[in-house]
This record gives structure tokens, sequence and C-alpha cells, in this order.
């Protein structure tokens, strides 16, 4: 069989260069075998080993032990690729057979364990948990865990944070819990904690830094790809894990740790110790206690101080919610000081704004007062400024707008009847009665209004009724007329 140039040159390339074998060439070029042997040539006959098959790696055994003894991790194709530069012309197989018997088996390491002194030592590390379904988005979910060492007794919380200023607030917890600190705190590597790391050589986060002065505690770090040497704590995030986390659903942050101490208190702490099986982890706890150092008169503040600037709209930017101020402090520089409870701004030294800290993604919370302020001096807003307070007070009302427009309904007296729900049932009422008729599949104002009368007789709250008195009636006696008639 004649075949053209172009695939006999195709055909010598992949066996001479490539390696492949003549099976391999037939089946992808759609060639005879024997098409193939003719163009390979006697030149291309394989090598036969007779006998026992590494023979042919008898010159080469010196420099396959030598580098593996260098490099004993080395993958046998590279080995192979070094061989044929060398004259080897055995198959790949063959090395591959004779380099699994001879590798060099990895050092396992030995561990020294080590016994803290009681006081000493605290280990610390987070877990993530999950994701909450909050406004806006979803956030992940973390355990922080802090262990003492020698009692193995534990205090965590669940946060939405890994920031230093959140570590912070969860140490200085976490010391308050335990009524002091022990004198180390051992971390991980987290950017959180260890800004830069060379060999031994480390810059500890500022914010860390002055936490540990002032509660004179020593911060120290694992070294690098060594968790083992925290495995105090790595050993309980385990055992939460499997004793607490498994089958259980956290629905917000404040019911999560609710239930984290209650089982920190009832089986964590009840249970035995692992070194002195007689004891329990509260009874080291309680002997650990009186060793640890005392906490400082007044405690470091963990809250989050830096500047920002309000934007022409009078709100300022954080964790990418958005937070009002007065309008008169627009596109002024303020102070955020922010922790995981509330937000506030200040002008200097001079409150401006005060927020309980929204958890949602993309949020603008405003203040009633800011709003009205802002539409005092801006009479023309006066048309919008019913719709954008419900938008402001009532979450989820922007469901109901978009029902309203499907249905054709007049925006302007469907807002009005809604804003006169929010001004007699108060926003907590109106938000729940609002989520509860949009999951009907309900817009209509009337029946927002049966449902908020529902939710207020739950709540045992009463309507406040104005009673206006006009002038004539200041000076007019009613005289009551004998009821003596009705008996008869």
């Amino acid at each position: 069989m004649t075949i053209a140039p172009d695939i006999e040159a195709e055909i010598r390339r992949l066996y001479f260069a490539e390696h492949w074998r003549r099976g391999t060439i037939g089946a992808q070029l759609g060639l005879h075998d024997d098409v193939v042997k003719r163009v390979i040539g006697p030149t291309g006959r394989g090598v036969r080993v007779s006998g026992n098959p590494t023979m042919i790696l008898d010159p080469f055994l010196v420099v396959i032990s030598e580098t593996l003894e260098r490099y004993p991790r080395l993958r046998a194709t590279r080995l192979y690729d070094m061989l044929v530069g060398r004259g080897y012309e055995g198959s790949i197989r063959t090395l591959r057979r004779y380099v699994a018997t001879v590798r060099p088996l990895p050092k396992s390491e030995v561990f020294l364990r080590v016994e803290p002194l009681i006081a000493e030592q605290a280990q610390i590390d987070w877990a993530h948990v999950g994701y909450l379904q909050l406004p806006g988005g979803r956030r992940a979910l973390w355990a922080f865990v802090l262990v003492l060492s020698y009692s193995r007794a534990m205090w965590g919380e669940f946060v939405l944070d890994l920031s230093v200023h959140s570590l912070r607030r969860s140490l200085l917890r976490a010391a308050q819990y335990f009524g002091g600190s022990p004198r180390q705190w051992l971390f991980d590597n987290p950017k959180t904690v260890v800004l830069e790391r060379h060999g031994d050589a480390v810059r500890f986060h500022p914010a860390l830094l002055d936490l540990a002065g002032a509660m004179h505690v020593q911060p120290r770090l694992c070294a690098v790809r060594k968790p083992q040497q925290k495995g105090r704590v790595e050993r309980a995030i385990r055992f939460l894990r499997e004793r607490f986390l498994a089958a259980r659903t956290i629905h917000s942050v404040e019911h999560g740790n609710a239930q984290f101490l209650d089982f920190i208190e009832q089986i964590a702490h009840p249970r035995p110790h692992p070194r002195w099986p007689d004891r329990t982890v509260a009874d080291l706890l309680a002997q650990e206690r009186h060793r640890l150092l005392p906490l400082p008169d007044v405690l470091p503040s963990s809250d989050l101080v830096h500047p920002v600037v309000a934007d022409k709209t009078a709100f300022v930017q954080f964790d990418t919610n958005a937070y009002s101020v007065p309008p008169q402090h627009a596109r002024t520089t303020l102070t955020l000081v922010a922790n995981d409870v509330d937000v506030r701004l200040l002008d200097g030294s001079l409150p401006v704004a005060h927020h309980a800290r929204n958890w949602g993604r993309h949020q603008r919370i405003e203040l009633p007062e800011h709003r009205a302020e802002l539409l005092a001096k801006k009479r023309q807003g006066k048309d919008l400024k019913g719709r954008d307070r419900l938008k402001a007070e009532i979450a989820g009302v922007d469901v109901l707008f978009a029902a309203w427009v499907n249905a054709g309904r007049n925006i302007g007296s469907m807002t009005a009847r809604t804003l006169q729900l929010l001004n007699l049932y108060g926003a907590d009422v109106l938000t729940s009665a609002v989520a509860e008729v949009t999951a009907r599949g309900s817009h209509d104002p009337g029946a927002l209004a049966v449902v908020c009368d529902q939710h207020r007789h739950a709540l045992r709250r009463t309507i406040p009724v104005p009673v206006v008195f006009a002038d004539h009636v200041n000076d007019r006696d009613v005289i009551p007329h004998d009821l003596g008639g009705y008996d008869e």
C-alpha cells in the first residue's frame, strides 16, 4: 500500500519523537499495522529483553538510586526522560515497576507530646459552619473557638466577620467568661492575625498587639503547615462538629450563641478530662481560673474606629450598607465607631447618628428623623416622602409596590392607606402583616388592615384614639335625664 509522503513523515514523528506505539499510530491514522511497520523500518524494532526485564536497567541503577535519594517524590516519567538522554532504550513500564520497589518511603515525623503549664496557653481557631440568609444576600457563618490548653475548657461564639476587630471582641468576651487571660494566645497563620511572615520573623496585626499589650498576653504562632501544634483546639472543633453542629440549624447569630453557651455549660465542660478521666473539664477549669492573669480595671475597647465621608444624599457607606446622617452633615467627614451591635457616627466628639448594625448586604438604614429633616428642607420631595418612609421602615414593602403596579392600582392611594396603617399600628406590626399578606399572594390594603388588627390583638395593644374638644363644649353642662321611665 502506497501512502503519501506527509503521512509517512507523521508516522515516523509519532514513533521516534513522541514514542507512540505502532498500534496507537495505526488506530489514530486509520492504517494497517503492516504499513506502520514498513514505514518505521528495521531501526524501529523494539529491544527484546530476555530473562529478568530489569536487566536493561542495570547500567542506570546508580543514577536512579542517587536521584531518588535526593528527590524521593520524583515522578517516574521525569526519571524516564532523564534516562533516555543517557541512552536508556527500555519502556516506561519497566522503569515504573522498578521505581515502585526502590523508592524511599517518606520519613514520618515523630511528635513530641508537650503538656502545657496551668493557665499558660489558650489555642484559638475558627470553623466554617455554613451560611446565613440575610436581607440582600447571604453571609458566611463562622464559629470562633478558644480552648484553654491545660483544662481543655472552651468558649466560643458564632460570628459573621473575620476581621481583626471581630477577633478582639471575641478574645475580650472569652476573657470575661473565664474571669482572666492565659499568658499566651496560640494562633494559626491567618491574615487577621499576622500581616507578614518570613521564617521566624513575624509581623502581627497592630490592633491585635494593642489588645495583647493591654491584657498582658503574648501572641504566638504555629509553624507553617503544622496544625498539630494547636491540636487541642482542632480536636475541640471536631468535637463541636460531631456533638453540637451535626443536624442543627442556626437561624440567627443570637439564636446560635444561646445554644452554643448552653452546650458548653451542659455538655462540653461536664465531660471527663482526656488526660485525667476521673475529673471533669469543669473541675480543672475551677483550678485553672485561679491562675489566670487578672483582667485590667478598664477593658480595652474593641470598636472599629475610622473616618468616613457622608455622600451628597447624607448617607455613609459601611460593610456594603448605607447608614443615614442628618442632612446638614452631607459631604462632611465623620468618625465611624462600629461593633457587632451598633454603628455610631461622630462629628469630633459630638454624636451625630446612632444605628443598630445591619448584617444584611446592600441595605439602606435610615432614621425617620433624618428623613423628616431632609423633607423639611426639600419641600419638592413631598410626593415621594410617603413611599420613601414605607421603604425605610417596612422590610419587604417593595413586593407590595410591585404587586400594585402589576395590578394597575393607584400607587398614591395605596401608599396613603398603608401609611395610615403604619401610623395606627406601628412599624413592627405592619412589617409582620406585610410579610404575611405577601406570602398569601395578596396585596389589598383591606386585607393588610385585617392582618394588622389580628397582630395587634395578639400583642394586646390598644389603638390610640385622638379626642378633639371643640371650643363650645367647654362651657356647656350636660344634665342627665331620669331613667326611671325605662323600668315602666
